[in-house]
């Protein structure tokens, strides 16, 4: 679809980039030529990431341990990449969320899920813009949002209002620092199967569940979310900024872009799917130790 060195001689940063939707991203951007620096808060999997992707396409692939709630330790990054030159691109992808009703939530949960999303989603942001201001430096940013921007949805609230803020962000970005070259963008995809998402939002492995309000019928293919990435953060199509791009087979135009469908579920199935969230919590934390 895009020339092989389309994005030849750019350096492009994507949290959460050792797994899911982030290793999609990395990989695609790596194809067409750009240096990649990908962070996130397991080793391992960023090591391995980083080693299959410059093995396979021979770019260079930088990674680093990176907590993006913590606001110093992500500008000490920052700065350190800048060091060496700065960016050109910027892929805000880390996440957290998981299925609970929300009078079952504690302080702590939602804290868990609105600190990765809103906090450090802007502490990326602003660590890189304000670098890009003071250079006068061009660049793109692309936002990894959800349709409940504008939707809503019932049992992911801290989710739906963090993902909210951040396309308020988009918006409000684009039109404070598009007089310094910088373009913000977002996508919100609709279904796209990876490993740690779908053990939080499908723990019971109800794929018809996920996909029988997508109007296409199925769920997304990674190249169709690489494609897009891939064209936000190409030269060419600079005037198209502060908008958030819908890649969800027109899933929330049908009013089933959310998880309303759960209300059918019982005490002893909220527990199950608890039960099952827990044990992914877990394996992810055993990884990180």
């Amino acid at each position: 679809m895009f020339k092989d060195n389309l994005l030849e001689n750019k350096r492009i940063l994507i949290t959460g980039g050792g797994t899911g939707l982030g290793k999609e991203m990395a990989t695609h951007f790596a194809m067409h030529g750009a240096e990649l620096y990908i962070c996130g808060r397991r080793e391992n999997v960023l090591s391995e990431t980083a080693v299959e992707i410059s093995e396979t396409y021979g770019t260079k692939v930088n990674y680093q341990t990176l907590d993006i709630r913590a606001s110093k330790d992500v500008d000490d990054y920052i700065e350190f990449i800048f060091e060496k030159g700065p960016l050109d691109g910027l892929v805000n992808n880390a996440a957290g969320n998981f299925i609970s009703p929300t009078k079952d939530l504690s302080h702590k949960g939602f804290d868990a899920i609105a600190n990765i999303v809103f906090h450090g989603t802007f502490y990326m942001t602003h660590s890189v813009g304000k670098r890009w201001i003071e250079l006068g430096h061009k660049g793109s940013i692309v936002n990894i949002l959800t349709t409940w921007i504008w939707t809503g949805s019932p049992y992911v609230v801290p989710s739906a209002m963090s993902k909210s803020g951040i396309h308020a962000m988009t918006q409000s970005l684009a039109a404070e620092w598009g007089k310094y070259g910088i373009k913000i963008n977002g996508i919100a995809p609709g279904p796209f199967p990876t490993k740690g998402a779908w053990e939080r939002l499908n723990p019971d492995n109800n794929d018809d569940g996920m996909t029988n309000t997508v109007p296409l019928g199925r769920v997304g293919e990674m190249e169709e979310l690489q494609n897009l990435a891939t064209f936000l953060m190409a030269d060419g199509c600079d005037y198209l900024t502060g908008q958030t791009i819908g890649l969800d087979g027109g899933q929330y135009l049908t009013g089933g872009g959310t998880f309303s469908q759960l209300d059918k579920l019982s005490d002893e199935d909220w527990e199950n799917m608890r039960k099952l969230i827990r044990e992914a919590n877990n394996k992810d934390k055993a990884d990180r130790s």
